[in-house]
């Protein structure tokens, strides 16, 4: 299992959204995602979640919140521990990304874009701020058969 960081970073009701449409064979391709990536040896979340904002964005993370652990479980793809993060404050210049186009997109909005079906679940749960949580998503190519939050299914 990889390990891995996703930040949804906040402003003036917008999210900063990647729409990933650069890298070849990326399970991301033409989905629309938060930034991150993936840990580099010894580094903890947050110095992760940190590191792949700047390398990314341009931007620098100021105590993102972190919203909980997401358990990827895949028939294509190795398995994943996404470490989720919500920051508000930040500061720099935004910079192209090698990954992709990077676009402040409306809160409202967001769940309109193409992006994998277990995204809306946590993104939902970030936005409620619930407490620190798990949650499994399992899927068959991209389809979304299972979800599981602390323990417990949740209907899809």
């Amino acid at each position: 299992m990889q390990n891995t960081t996703l930040c949804y970073l906040e402003k003036d009701g917008a999210y900063l959204m990647l729409h990933r449409i650069r890298k070849e064979n990326d399970e991301n391709k033409d989905k629309w995602i938060g930034v991150g990536g993936h840990f580099r040896e010894n580094e903890s979340p947050e110095e992760c979640v940190c590191r792949e904002a700047l390398e990314e964005t341009g931007l620098t993370l100021i105590r993102p919140r972190y919203c909980g652990v997401v358990t990827f479980v895949s028939d294509r793809w190795e398995g994943e521990y996404m470490h989720l993060f919500h920051a508000k404050t930040f500061t720099g210049d935004i910079k192209d990304c090698d990954e992709g186009v990077l676009e402040w997109v409306p809160k409202q909005r967001v769940r309109t874009l193409p992006q994998w079906a277990g995204d809306r679940i946590f993104l939902d749960l970030m936005e409620r701020e619930v407490p620190f949580f798990s949650l499994k998503l399992c899927y068959a190519g991209e389809t979304l058969t299972q979800a599981v939050l602390n323990g417990e299914p949740l209907a899809l």
